[in-house]
């Protein structure tokens, strides 16, 4: 039996499949070698491998999947064929609910600015930030559903457990504030966003790398305020006793990485009690600033408010802020003509705003503004079947050709980069993978995306493991 089960081809087979499943263990990235002195973690500002461009990031991520044909990507066939049947190959999500009937954009497209870039009418603000936006038509994950495709833009890969694209630029550089978190999540008043906290999640690095989130309403923060017969020589007196203990806990149990995170994050929480009062605070803005971001109107007061507080944040030293949407909202597989313009209405104004503000006060040189979803839409009609208008139709998944649009942080100005097939399903020219992209956002924040590695016993982690990823430097400036 021994003899059978080792040299057998039944092992080999076994072998074999563990491998292609990706569960037989690996081999080490480079001989395993014992750490000879004490690791700390902090948010204290580390070194970039190169001269970054980039000091800070603010992500707005659209989950659902903004539809490109009636927002960035107009193709006059589609307006040709409207109605008539697609011959070409397409990759549905959903094939029980599809249909091959070719569906225009339902909205007219324009030339904004110097740079000419069309845009949908749904987008009217972001057309007068035209000149300062690169706008990508070729993004591909090719993971053609919402949780996988949004894995792959956020951590590397379409898998869960794996560290987010701000955990990996807090532990690689740092933050410039001691008294704010190094990474903060701002999320919507209507929900949290599609697999929540997976979102700003430090995966495998240490915990103090993981994202903050900060609640969508007024107190952003609780317990900010110590109680009063604490205030003041009490309360500092009662921290540093707290703190001896919790160091002499520590030399008891060396290498706990999470205990230390926690001893850190306690002691961003004393600091925080006054400088987050004041960064969260936008009631000093003028009026002025405040119209320009929505916040005098409904639709758009809660977005403006968070868009307002993120380049506050990144004022005062914050190096990555994701402004998330609830649930899936951009998830248009119905009613797309009533759906999307409530969307767009509630975030184009406030975007724009934010792109001009950094602009204004000098900082979107050195910040990345990013604004997507995890994919597109498809150029025919989902739920066709049985509606005689088109009024409750949708359109499915696309993450084979999709838009985006960055700005600020070295990437280039009123520039349309790469194309879509006619129809616009296929990315065909200058295509951007996600590995591709993330490279190139931690190119600019000085990181060589093959270098940034995190050791986790015999293992590198790294956010980028494609070997095929690069440094997208037609996008750069």
């Amino acid at each position: 039996m021994l003899h059978t089960s080792a040299f057998g081809l039944g092992s080999v087979a076994a072998s074999w499949l563990l491998k292609h499943d990706r569960l037989l263990a690996e081999e080490a990235d480079e001989p395993f070698k014992p750490d000879l002195e004490e690791k700390t973690y902090d948010l204290f500002q580390k070194q970039p491998h190169h001269e970054p461009q980039a000091k800070a990031m603010i992500s707005m991520f659209m989950l659902g999947g903004p539809s490109q044909i009636d927002l960035f990507d107009p193709k006059p066939e589609l307006i040709k064929h409207d109605g008539k049947t697609f011959s070409g190959d397409v990759k549905f999500d959903n094939p029980a609910q599809a249909s091959r009937e070719i569906m225009a954009p339902l909205w007219k497209f324009k030339p904004h600015g110097q740079c000419g870039m069309e845009l949908s009418e749904l987008v009217p603000h972001l057309g007068e930030v035209a000149d300062e936006i690169t706008l990508i038509r070729s993004m591909h994950t090719g993971a053609n559903n919402h949780i996988p495709s949004n894995y792959a833009l956020s951590t590397g890969r379409a898998a869960s457990g794996r560290a987010v694209l701000g955990s990996w630029l807090t532990s690689a550089l740092g933050s410039e504030t001691q008294e704010l978190p190094a990474y903060v999540a701002l999320t919507d008043t209507r929900g949290l966003p599609l697999i929540g906290g997976e979102n700003w999640s430090n995966g495998k690095l240490p915990s103090i790398y993981q994202g903050t989130m900060v609640r969508p309403v007024a107190p952003r923060i609780f317990n900010l305020d110590p109680p009063k017969h604490l205030k003041g020589a009490p309360q500092q007196e009662q921290l540093r006793l707290l703190d001896r203990l919790n160091q002499e806990h520590l030399r008891q149990h060396p290498g706990e990485n999470d205990l230390e995170a926690r001893m850190k994050s306690y002691g961003l929480a004393a600091r925080m009690q006054v400088a987050a009062r004041e960064a969260f605070d936008i009631s000093g803005e003028t009026e002025t600033t405040k119209k320009m971001y929505g916040i005098d109107q409904k639709v758009t007061r809660d977005y403006g408010a968070r868009c307002l507080i993120a380049r506050r944040l990144v004022e005062r030293g914050v190096r990555f802020v994701q402004i998330l949407c609830n649930g899936q909202v951009w998830d248009h597989h119905g009613s797309i003509k009533t759906a999307l313009p409530q969307r767009c209405v509630e975030v184009d104004k406030p975007a724009a705003a934010l792109v001009r503000d950094l602009k204004e006060r000098g900082l979107l040189d050195s910040t990345i503004v990013h604004w997507g979803g995890e994919m597109g839409r498809l150029p025919v009609i989902q739920f066709r079947e049985g509606l005689t208008k088109r009024d409750k139709v949708g359109r499915d998944h696309n993450t084979y050709g999709f838009s985006m649009w960055v700005a600020g942080g070295g990437f280039r100005q009123g520039h349309i980069h790469g194309h879509t097939d006619e129809f616009s399903h296929y990315a065909i020219d200058g295509i951007i993978h996600h590995y591709d992209w993330l490279a190139t956002v931690l190119h600019q924040f000085g990181l060589d995306h093959k270098k940034l590695k995190f050791r986790i016993g015999p293992r590198d982690l790294r956010l980028v493991e494609n070997e095929e990823a690069r440094v997208a430097t037609e996008l750069l400036g």
